[in-house]
């Protein structure tokens, strides 16, 4: 089979990125390490202030911005969560997995790692991050803000994140500002190993949409365990279509690709 990578920018981001998506993806040189090959297009995600992630990430209901992201291939798996001034998590929870003797690292712990790991001081504050905050101080003062904050007001995108086939090997590499609004401290699914990212000998998955209901369904392990017991699409589109709440798919096996969503979803594959 050819080299694959799929990558996509969140549950509810609008198909019309499609081609700035494809654009990434034609930017990206080709290497023979699949892990390299997930994390590239994610870190251009994270420095485009569209998506959510990095740069483009959406404020706390405090107006902070805490991120979360993830990498896992065959043979590791690194995360961060409720990381903050950096300018890519993804690389930092790759280091997090190649540099340091743990798996995950989180809050105080994981900016103080990324200090000593060389990541300078980055403000990932933009526009649309203080726009989102005045909408919400404007609700607050109206007390139009639904109960439970009706929690999550949604904003125009989600997580991003890559899965790749490279020389047989299968990788993945996830990034998000999280939901908006959301609590101090709050951590999705994203950066949590079987319920936003999975990765082992069979295949590579990852999800993006509500994560607190992802995570409740550990949703990219039940997929990957469920891969080569019939068609990946079928696999996917099965256990997508059993949430109410946004939930979208990208997945890859040793002969297959699936991208699926129960809402609108931008996505690109590459191959060669």
């Amino acid at each position: 089979m050819k080299n694959q990578i799929v990558i996509h920018g969140g549950a509810n981001s609008p198909s019309t990125l499609n081609p700035k998506l494809r654009e990434i993806l034609s930017q990206i040189d080709p290497e023979k390490d699949a892990l390299t090959m997930a994390i590239k297009p994610v870190v251009k995600m994270e420095d485009d202030p569209t998506f959510n992630a990095g740069t483009g990430s959406v404020p706390r209901i405090d107006g902070t911005i805490q991120m979360d992201a993830a990498v896992m291939s065959g043979d590791g798996f690194g995360s961060v969560i409720c990381i903050e001034n950096v300018k890519n998590p993804v690389l930092v929870a790759r280091d997090v997995r190649e540099k340091s003797p743990h798996i995950i690292l989180s809050g105080d712990g994981s900016v103080e790692f990324a200090r000593k790991m060389g990541y300078g001081y980055y403000n990932p504050e933009t526009e649309k991050s203080s726009n989102m905050m005045k909408q919400l101080k404007e609700s607050l003062k109206n007390n139009t803000l639904p109960e439970r904050f009706r929690f999550m007001i949604k904003s125009s995108d989600d997580t991003v994140g890559a899965v790749a086939r490279i020389n047989g090997k299968f990788a993945a590499a996830v990034s998000t500002g999280g939901s908006f609004p959301m609590l101090r401290g709050r951590v999705g699914d994203s950066p949590l190993i079987g319920a936003g990212i999975f990765v082992g000998k069979k295949g590579a998955v990852v999800a993006t949409g509500i994560g607190e209901e992802i995570m409740k369904n550990l949703l990219s392990f039940r997929i990957y365990e469920s891969i080569g017991t019939e068609s990946l699409s079928s696999i996917v589109q099965r256990e997508v279509d059993k949430f109410k709440v946004s939930v979208g798919i990208i997945a890859i096996s040793e002969n297959e690709y699936s991208v699926y969503a129960n809402t609108d979803m931008a996505n690109a594959m590459v191959e060669y």
